[in-house]
C-alpha cells in the first residue's frame, strides 16, 4: 500500500511551517521515511532524507543559507534536489561530491499547504486540484493534528455516516457548522439510514439516506476520494463545507488535515475565530505541537458528569476529539477479524475492497482519484424523491463549478 500511497501527491505541512527563506528546518515523516524539509534563500523547497550522507548526522540540526543546507557536523552542504554543493572535509581538487546525491522528494506549495510526491518521477501526477487548494487564501481555513492510529481506521470515521447521529447527538444544536439547519433535524430524528454506495471515478460516493416527509429522502453524500480524502455533506449554504485526508506518518500514527472552506466567498471573523479555537472538525492543541490538548495520556479529557446530563454523548468535548478519541479507543492498529460488520457499514467494507483492487492494478490501470477531474467533485445534502437513485438525483449538485454555490439543506 505504501508504493501505491507514493503515486499520489499528498499534503506534507503547512506552508506556515515554512513561512519565509532559509527560516529553520522541520523534521517530517512521512510513509515511514523520516525527512528533513526547508525554504532555501532563494524560496525553493526541499524535501531531503533527514540524516546527512556522510556520517548519518540530522541535518534538522543543520544551517540553512546560501541556497542550501549545510549538515552542522562536517559542512556538506546540499541543495533542495538533494545534489551535495560544498564538501569542506575533502581536499579541494576531490571528485568525490559528484557521486554524493541526497535523497529527496518534489515539494509544492498550493493552497496554504506544501505538497509531497515521493513516487517514481516518470508517473508524477499533476498537482491536486481539490477546490479548497484552489481558492483564495480568505476563502479557506485548514489545520492539521497528530492521530495516534493507523491511517485508515481514521479514514473509516470519515465515511462513517451513521455515527454522527450517536456521537456527535447532543452537540448538534451548538455546533457552528450544524446548528440551524434542517438537516439537522433529521439526523437527530431518524438514526437509522439507510447506506447505498457507487463507484466513482475518484473513490467512492456514499449516500446516506433518512427519512424526510411522504415524498422525499434526506439523503447525506459523502465524496470519497483515493487515495485517503473525503469531503463532508455541508450543513446549509450559511455554513462553510469540510474536508480531510489522513496522511500516514507510519504503521501506528498518521496525520489528520481538516479544512473548512467556501466556495463563493471569504470566511468570516467570527467562523475563522471558531476554528482557530479548535471547534468544529479542529481540535485544541498542546501549546507549540500539534498534539490535541484532549488525548489518550487524559483520557481525552472525558466528563463523565457531562455525558450524565446529555451535554456530551461520549463526555468528550468537541467534535473531532469525539471521533478521533474513539478511534484510537481501537488501539493503534484495529483487530478487523473481531469486528461485526453490518448494513451501515457499507462504505467501509467497499473503500477497503477499493483500495485492494487498486493495488492488484496499479501497474497496469490509471490510478482512481489521480486525474484532476476526479478532484473537482463536491459533497451534498439534499432532498430527493424517494424514487430517484441518489447518484443520478445529486448529479449537478456533486459537481465542483468554479464561482457557484454548492447544494445544501
Amino acid at each position: 500500500m505504501g508504493r501505491l500511497f507514493r503515486r499520489y501527491w499528498f499534503p506534507a505541512l503547512l506552508a506556515e511551517e515554512l513561512p519565509e527563506a532559509n527560516c529553520p528546518p522541520v523534521r517530517v515523516q512521512l510513509l515511514g521515511e523520516k525527512l528533513i524539509a526547508f525554504r532555501d534563500t532563494s524560496g525553493r523547497l526541499g524535501l531531503l532524507d533527514e540524516f546527512c550522507a556522510h556520517r548519518t548526522a540530522s541535518l534538522y540540526f543543520g544551517r540553512n543559507e546560501e541556497n542550501g543546507l549545510r549538515c552542522a557536523y562536517h559542512g556538506w552542504k546540499y541543495d533542495v534536489e538533494g545534489n551535495l554543493m560544498d564538501m569542506p572535509s575533502e581536499p579541494e581538487d576531490s571528485k568525490f561530491k559528484c557521486r554524493i546525491k541526497q535523497k529527496s522528494y518534489p515539494l509544492v506549495e498550493r493552497g496554504g499547504v506544501l505538497w509531497a510526491y515521493m513516487g517514481p518521477e516518470d508517473q508524477m501526477p499533476d498537482l491536486p486540484e481539490l477546490e479548497w487548494a484552489l481558492l483564495g487564501d480568505g476563502q479557506r481555513f485548514i489545520s492539521k493534528r497528530l492521530q495516534e492510529t493507523n491511517y485508515l481506521q481514521a479514514m473509516e470515521g470519515g465515511i462513517d455516516s451513521s455515527h454522527v447521529s450517536f456521537a456527535h447527538r447532543f452537540n448538534l444544536d451548538d455546533d457552528p457548522m450544524h446548528s440551524g439547519t434542517a438537516g439537522n433535524e433529521y439526523i437527530k430524528a431518524d438514526t437509522r439510514p439507510k447506506f447505498e454506495v457507487a463507484e466513482s471515478d475518484g473513490g467512492l460516493l456514499i449516500g446516506a439516506r433518512r427519512n424526510a416527509n411522504e415524498e422525499e429522502f434526506y439523503w447525506r453524500i459523502t465524496q470519497w476520494i483515493m487515495p485517503f480524502y473525503t469531503i463532508i455533506p455541508p450543513f446549509g449554504t450559511h455554513n462553510p463545507m469540510g474536508g480531510h485526508a489522513w496522511v500516514p506518518i507510519d504503521e501506528t500514527t498518521c496525520w489528520a488535515w481538516s479544512w473548512n472552506y467556501h466556495p463563493t466567498r471569504d470566511l468570516r471573523e467570527d467562523e475563522l475565530e471558531q476554528m482557530r479555537n479548535g471547534d468544529g472538525i479542529h481540535a485544541k492543541y498542546i501549546p507549540g505541537t500539534y498534539r490535541t490538548l484532549a488525548n489518550k495520556d487524559n483520557d481525552y479529557l472525558m466528563d463523565r458528569e457531562a455525558q450524565k446530563q446529555n451535554k456530551t454523548f461520549s463526555g468528550i468535548e468537541g467534535i473531532a476529539a469525539q471521533d478521533f478519541s474513539l478511534q484510537e479507543s481501537m488501539g493503534e492498529i484495529a483487530d478487523r477479524t473481531k469486528e461485526r460488520l453490518g448494513t451501515s457499514d457499507a462504505a467501509i467494507i467497499l473503500a477497503r475492497r477499493r483500495l485492494l483492487a487498486t493495488l492488484d492494478t496499479m501497474e497496469e490501470e490509471a490510478l482512481p482519484g489521480i486525474a484532476v477531474e476526479d478532484q473537482r467533485v463536491r459533497s451534498t445534502s439534499i432532498l430527493l424523491p424517494k424514487d430517484v437513485p441518489f447518484h443520478e438525483g445529486a448529479n449537478q449538485a456533486i459537481q465542483a463549478v468554479p464561482g457557484t454555490d454548492f447544494v445544501s439543506i
